[in-house]
């Protein structure tokens, strides 16, 4: 095996485990993936919580900052893993992959821009990849059966108003700040909660003007989402969605998924998959 071979098995190895998830490596890498972006969220909440943070910031600091590494070595196999790596670069994920990666490095320049590490929330959408979670039992005319089919795509919903109410929540804390009563971003997302969902306790609200721009959209958003689980059920009782029987396999060259089991050829592009 001469060097340009040896380079394209290891680029193509690197795909595999990064971008795909039907080999034990690449599910293993998930995971890992996964825990890690938790991991970080969760430092990043405690470091917002001003008693926590006074006692373990040395702790809490370089934590983040061997996530911050992790994510940033990542990000740049990401892109020296596949054939075009623009596709990458400004596809969804990749332009999230670098906004989660780059806050820890700002926050020496811009003061409090660390809190926006909550971005990488929107990287736990990688995990539906693992689950498989978009192919979904046909529907049939009986509600329980409705529901049970629909229970994937109720929970990919759930999952996408946490992963807003952690966004609004650490932008209100960042605007709003200790002194209207937004101390920590777990309280200020706890308020982004009860005001999405209309409940409004009022034990917290925003004073200034750019908060209560922020706060009044949130409202109307709120109404706005109601009605979406309904939808969705009632969608699937009045259609048999098509199984489609489809793996995880991700094109090297133009990184489209959801290509069908045992396939060669991206459907695509019509690059060879690996």
């Amino acid at each position: 095996m001469n060097e340009n071979e040896k380079k394209s098995f290891w680029k193509e190895k690197l795909h595999e485990i990064i971008y795909e998830a039907d080999t034990k490596e690449g599910k293993l890498f998930d995971v890992v993936l996964l825990i890690a972006i938790i991991a970080s969220i969760l430092l990043v909440m405690l470091e917002s919580i001003e008693s926590f943070d006074n006692e373990y910031h040395y702790f809490l600091n370089i934590g983040e900052w061997i996530i911050t590494v992790f994510f940033t070595i990542e990000y740049i196999i990401r892109i020296i893993s596949i054939r075009k790596p623009l596709k990458y670069i400004f596809s969804f994920y990749g332009i999230i992959d670098l906004l989660s990666t780059i806050p820890k490095y700002l926050s020496y320049i811009l003061i409090g821009s660390q809190s926006l590490v909550a971005l990488r929330a929107l990287r736990l959408l990688r995990v539906f990849r693992i689950l498989k979670l978009a192919r979904y039992i046909g529907a049939s005319n009986k509600l329980l059966l409705a529901l049970k089919s629909s229970r994937a795509k109720i929970a990919v919903f759930l999952f996408f108003v946490l992963i807003v109410c952690i966004i609004l929540g650490t932008v209100m804390y960042m605007i709003e700040g200790a002194e209207n009563g937004f101390t920590n971003i777990p309280k200020s997302i706890y308020w982004a909660i009860v005001t999405l969902t209309t409940v409004g306790f009022g034990d917290i609200a925003p004073q200034t003007p750019l908060g209560q721009l922020i706060a009044s959209v949130i409202m109307i958003l709120g109404y706005s989402i109601i009605a979406i689980p309904t939808g969705i059920v009632s969608s699937e009782m009045t259609k048999t969605d098509e199984e489609i029987d489809t793996n995880t396999q991700s094109c090297p060259t133009c990184l489209k998924e959801k290509h069908k089991k045992n396939a060669t050829f991206c459907y695509n592009c019509g690059s060879i998959l690996n």
